[in-house]
């Protein structure tokens, strides 16, 4: 990925992130977890690897995305370039890892979602529900 999140996520999210995160019903879209620095995202009702992120410490403490890769065959996923992966991959570990509200991310997913679509009116519920298996709200 040319684009990756800016975040430093603190020691205290990297053990959180390091638990992962299982879908606990048909609704929920993401399984997360981590093998030695590397998260890996991969969508709930397929397995499909989608996003592998790796995380490396940072002077003065927490972690930040060093370098990561999306899926990039298009019959198995179809990106919507470099800026949504960037969002959607930070937004993926904020919202659902972190259980974050992510109000900033969230908007800019339902933005960035109506710019690729050319709807300038896309309810962000159905937005976040579709992408990530979030209901809208924190």
């Amino acid at each position: 990925m040319s684009q990756l999140p800016d975040r430093v996520w603190t020691d205290e999210d990297w053990d959180r992130i390091r638990r992962g995160y299982r879908a606990r019903d048909m609704d929920e879209k993401w399984n997360v977890f981590v093998e030695g620095d590397v998260l890996l995202m991969h969508r709930s009702w397929t397995g499909r690897g989608v996003y592998e992120a790796s995380f490396a410490p940072v002077p003065g403490g927490g972690r930040k995305i060093a370098s990561a890769v999306v899926e990039a065959d298009g019959e198995r996923y179809r990106s919507m370039g470099d800026e949504y992966d960037c969002l959607m991959m930070e937004l993926v570990i904020s919202a659902i890892v972190l259980g974050e509200p992510a109000a900033e991310l969230r908007a800019g997913l339902v933005e960035l979602t109506a710019r690729a679509s050319g709807e300038s009116d896309l309810p962000s519920g159905v937005v976040e529900h579709s992408a990530l298996g979030l209901r809208s709200g924190p």
